[in-house]
């Protein structure tokens, strides 16, 4: 009997907060710059370190980012401040010239030169 009520009461608890999660979490995709393996690391992870970012995914193809946020503990816009602050250009901010010449020179995506 104790095993059931232990049972039930995680699994209350896991619905209830993922359903409390689900009506604050935001949903958004954008255009962050970026050009290899490296960028897609510094990107993901510093995004998932912001308090409130539960999923990061940047697209090195595409260059857009898929994230998932709780709204009430941050918002978009200083998503995307923090990602310009890693050295990488959204829609709305771009890097410091000194964030970006810091970063490895594969990195460099303003500077991509086809041939």
């Amino acid at each position: 009997m104790k095993y059931i009520f232990i049972i039930l009461f995680f699994t209350s608890s896991y619905l209830f907060s993922f359903q409390d999660q689900d009506s604050k979490s935001a949903k958004v995709s954008f255009e962050v710059s970026g050009v290899c393996d490296m960028c897609k690391s510094r990107i993901d992870e510093g995004v998932i370190k912001i308090k409130g970012v539960k999923y990061a995914n940047w697209n090195i193809n595409s260059n857009n980012i898929s994230i998932i946020y709780n709204s009430r503990k941050t918002k978009l816009d200083s998503i995307k401040k923090n990602i310009a602050a890693l050295g990488h250009d959204t829609d709305k901010y771009k890097a410091k010239d000194e964030v970006y010449q810091s970063l490895p020179e594969c990195c460099y995506y303003k500077t991509l030169s086809i041939h």
